[in-house]
């Protein structure tokens, strides 16, 4: 993965050098996306339900085109599915776990090729802590304060009374960032921490466009083209292929002189960055 850096003070996230009192020390594997992207924290239950996961998809996918960065924790639960669902729809994403960043250290184990596709994707992993810190229940409300900081809202998509997801909230609002959740069954333990937030005065979020519109974009506003000026020459080859949906087969007769294997890898990293899809066995541009 990429080296890590110390992010000097006055090159922080423009939100987070804002706050009061800001980490002393801020480290950074990757690009941190630009600070005219509207910065959107997702947060929610690690023991989500079908339904959390479906509104997580649905609300990210309906940014897709809009200068967003979706934040999140890198943790299991709704958090990787934020992040995986940024990657799919194109968007930037921030990842700053509850650990160090280094490879042996970063928090949870089990999502470093989660973090590898995040770099990839030219996004970035940043944490306030050293090499010392491997991930601790102390280490989490930290590194929600930073996602909160450097965001201008925050999407809560379920959470129980007494989780930790709501934390998050609670530094948002301190910043005076808006807050954001969904609706759910009155049934559901998992849905009690929104149910909370919506009668403190969060916003209820329901559709894609009141997401769009509760970030400041009109719903029916123009979508920016998609960007190809970070592909290199051998990924723009794949994508000007692509003017129609082919199989991977023709792909690969259209491009005799590249190797297969590497015609394969770029397949993979053209899907994370979101620019190609598959769909019924055919791949195209999205």
């Amino acid at each position: 993965m990429n080296s890590i850096k110390e992010i000097p003070r006055d090159e922080y996230p423009a939100l987070l050098r804002e706050i009061d009192d800001p980490p002393e020390r801020l480290f950074i594997r990757g690009e941190l996306p630009e600070d005219a992207n509207t910065f959107l924290t997702v947060v929610g239950s690690r023991r989500y339900s079908d339904y959390g996961k479906e509104a997580t998809e649905t609300l990210i996918e309906s940014l897709r085109g809009y200068p967003v960065a979706i934040v999140s924790g890198l943790a299991y639960g709704i958090d990787a599915i934020a992040h995986r669902a940024a990657l799919r729809n194109g968007l930037k994403t921030v990842a700053v776990p509850g650990s160090g960043l280094r490879e042996d250290i970063l928090y949870p184990a089990a999502h470093l090729p989660l973090a590898e596709d995040i770099l990839a994707a030219k996004g970035c992993l940043l944490s306030p802590f050293g090499d010392e810190v491997s991930g601790a229940p102390w280490a989490f409300p930290v590194r929600n304060r930073i996602m909160a900081g450097m965001s201008h809202a925050v999407l809560v998509i379920e959470a129980e009374i007494k989780s930790g997801t709501l934390i998050t909230s609670k530094y948002a609002t301190e910043f005076n960032r808006n807050v954001l959740t969904i609706p759910g069954s009155i049934f559901s333990s998992q849905t009690a921490g929104p149910h909370m937030l919506i009668r403190l005065g969060a916003t209820p979020i329901t559709t894609g466009p009141e997401l769009i519109e509760a970030l400041g974009f009109k719903a029916d506003e123009a979508r920016k083209e998609t960007d190809y000026s970070d592909l290199s020459q051998d990924e723009l080859a794949i994508v000007e292929c692509l003017h129609n949906p082919l199989p991977r087969d023709d792909l690969y007769e259209k491009l005799p002189s590249m190797e297969v294997s590497k015609i394969n890898s770029l397949i993979s990293l053209l899907e994370i960055k979101g620019i190609i899809e598959e769909k019924l066995g055919e791949f195209r541009k999205i």
